[in-house]
């Protein structure tokens, strides 16, 4: 019961993320913006699809998961809202630079570079965990790990022309 209640709600989440990413990505664009790194954004939304996926396909659907990590896994929620609203018009999940655009630095950027990669790597471990699948949290959090560490090295390159 809790497994395809709790997987459902978060494929709606990124439904929804991925449709506010497009329509800003669109008005970005419009405005004169420009998409730096294409080519492996095809790799994180078949990592993320994957990720749920399997999760859905070996999590038996029966299984309690842990209250706490699913607390943990519902602030990590909170915090995608925060960056989310704090980016506003300029939130996509690809690399849209618009020059001139000063870079923001209020919200959880007063704090960390990155936010938002982040918790979204905390949410591919701590979403499996809750479930006790072990072996997806660790195989998903290394996929992740190396193209985030990819994704950071392009955006900033991106992002050096406007610091």
């Amino acid at each position: 019961m809790w497994v395809p209640l709790i997987l459902g709600l978060v494929a709606a989440q990124r439904l929804g993320e991925l449709a506010l990413a497009q329509h800003n990505t669109a008005r970005l664009k419009a405005a004169g913006a420009i998409e730096i790194g294409a080519g492996h954004y095809p790799l994180f939304v078949l990592l993320h699809g994957s990720w749920l996926a399997v999760l859905a396909v070996t999590t038996p659907w029966t299984t309690v998961p842990n209250p706490w990590l699913i607390g943990l896994f519902v602030l990590l929620q909170l915090g995608r809202v925060w960056v989310i609203a704090t980016l506003g018009r300029f939130w996509t999940t690809r690399i849209i630079t618009l020059a001139g655009a000063p870079l923001v630095r209020r919200g959880p950027y007063r704090f960390v570079r990155h936010p938002n990669y982040w918790i979204a790597s905390l949410e591919i471990a701590v979403l499996p965990l809750a479930f006790g699948q072990i072996w997806i949290a660790l195989a998903w959090s290394v996929a992740n790990a190396l193209l985030v560490a990819h994704r950071v090295r392009i955006e900033e390159g991106a992002l050096s022309e406007r610091d």
